[in-house]
C-alpha cells in the first residue's frame, strides 16, 4: 500500500498564482521542504496536462516529492510513479484501484464522514476531507464541516485524513489535534507573496508535536 510521505499537500491552480508562472511558484515551495503536489488544472487537455505533469515531476525529482494527478487516471498512467486523486463525483475509487498499481498513490475527496468511510472501504490510500472552515472556493460543497466532523471522521477511518478548506498555518495544529494527518492547501501557498516562507510556516505547523 502506498502512503503520502508529507503532511502538506499543495493543490495547483495556475489561475491563482498572482500572475507568476506555476512552475516558478512550485519551485519556490519545494525549496521549503518535502511536500506532495496534486496537479489540478481542469481546463487542460490530456496532452497539455501530461506535458505539464512531466515538467513538474522533473522539478520535484531532487526533492523526492510525490505527484498526484487530479482525476485523470490516463495521464497518471502515462507517467512513472504518479498517483491519482479523485473528486467525490469522479470515477469510483474501487474502479480506479483495480486499474492502478497498488504501489501508486490513490486518494479521493470526501465531504462527509460517510464518504470518507466509503473511500477507505474501496481501497484509497488517503482522503481529503472538507471544507473544514469556510472558504469561497469550497462553498459549492456546502457549509463548513467544522472540527467535530473531522474528529468523527478520524475515529471512523484509519486512512490518513488531509483537512482542506480555509487552512492556515495558525489552524494546522488544531486540525492535527482533531485527527488530521495533514493539510491540503491552494491559495495559502500559491497566492503568498513569499511562497517559500509560507510553505515553511505551514510545514513547521503541520509537523509540530500535537
Amino acid at each position: 500500500m502506498a502512503a503520502l510521505e508529507s503532511r502538506l499537500l499543495l493543490i495547483t491552480d495556475r489561475q491563482h498564482t498572482k500572475g507568476r508562472p506555476l512552475l516558478s511558484v512550485l519551485d519556490q515551495a519545494l525549496r521549503a521542504g518535502k511536500i506532495a503536489i496534486q496537479l489540478r488544472e481542469r481546463d487542460l487537455c490530456a496532452k497539455n496536462l501530461l506535458t505539464l505533469a512531466a515538467e513538474i515531476q522533473q522539478l520535484m525529482e531532487p526533492h523526492k516529492g510525490q505527484l498526484l494527478i487530479n482525476d485523470r487516471l490516463d495521464v497518471a498512467l502515462s507517467l512513472e510513479e504518479a498517483g491519482v486523486h479523485l473528486r467525490s463525483n469522479s470515477l469510483p475509487v474501487g474502479v480506479a484501484r483495480r486499474l492502478l498499481n497498488p504501489l501508486r498513490l490513490l486518494g479521493a475527496s470526501a465531504h462527509s464522514v460517510a464518504e470518507a468511510v466509503e473511500v477507505e472501504a474501496n481501497g484509497a490510500d488517503y482522503v481529503v476531507l472538507g471544507p473544514v472552515y469556510d472558504t469561497p472556493s469550497k462553498r459549492l460543497f456546502g457549509p463548513p464541516l467544522g472540527l467535530p466532523t473531522l474528529e468523527e471522521a478520524a475515529r471512523a477511518v484509519r486512512l490518513p485524513i488531509f483537512a482542506i478548506g480555509g487552512v492556515t498555518a495558525g489552524r494546522a495544529r488544531e486540525l492535527r489535534r482533531a485527527g488530521a494527518f495533514g493539510v491540503a492547501v491552494i491559495t495559502a501557498i500559491l497566492c503568498a507573496d513569499d511562497v517559500e516562507a509560507a510553505t515553511t510556516e505551514l510545514l513547521e505547523a503541520v509537523n509540530a508535536p500535537v
